[in-house]
C-alpha cells in the first residue's frame, strides 16, 4: 500500500521559513517524480514544485519562483519543499504527490498517489 506523509506544518508570520516534508513508502521511490500542490479555501488545487525521479528537472509555480525549493532524498525516500520569505498568500492546505512520468506536474491529473495534507498557515 502506497502511503505518503507530510509533516511539517504550522502557524507561522510573514517573513518566516519552514521545510515541509514527505515519506513515502510503499513504492520504489526513486523511480517516482514528487511534486507539491497546495490548496487554499475555497480556491482549486495550485501547483507549487515537482521534481523528477533523479533531481535533474524542477518547475516551480510562479507565486513561489525564488522563495520556494523542492528537493529528494531517494535513499530516505523523502521529499522536501524549503519555504523562505512566507506570506499570507501561501496559507494553504500543501500535498505531496507522486507519479511516474510527470510531464511537468503542473496539474493535479498527472499524479498517481497522494499524501493527506499538511496546513500552513501564515498570518501577517
Amino acid at each position: 500500500q502506497v502511503q505518503l506523509v507530510e509533516s511539517g506544518g504550522g502557524l507561522l508570520q510573514a517573513g518566516d521559513s519552514l521545510r515541509l516534508s514527505c515519506a513515502a513508502s510503499g513504492l520504489t521511490f526513486s523511480n517516482y517524480d514528487m511534486g507539491w500542490l497546495r490548496q487554499a479555501p475555497g480556491k482549486e488545487h495550485e501547483f507549487v514544485a515537482s521534481i523528477s525521479s533523479s533531481s535533474c528537472v524542477n518547475h516551480y509555480g510562479d507565486s513561489v519562483k525564488g522563495r520556494f525549493t523542492i528537493s529528494r532524498e531517494n535513499a530516505k525516500n523523502t521529499a522536501y519543499l524549503q519555504m523562505n520569505s512566507l506570506k499570507p498568500e501561501d496559507t494553504a492546505v500543501y500535498y505531496c504527490a507522486a507519479a511516474r512520468g510527470l510531464r511537468s506536474g503542473f496539474t493535479r491529473d498527472e499524479y498517481e498517489y497522494w499524501g493527506q495534507g499538511t496546513q500552513v498557515t501564515v498570518s501577517s
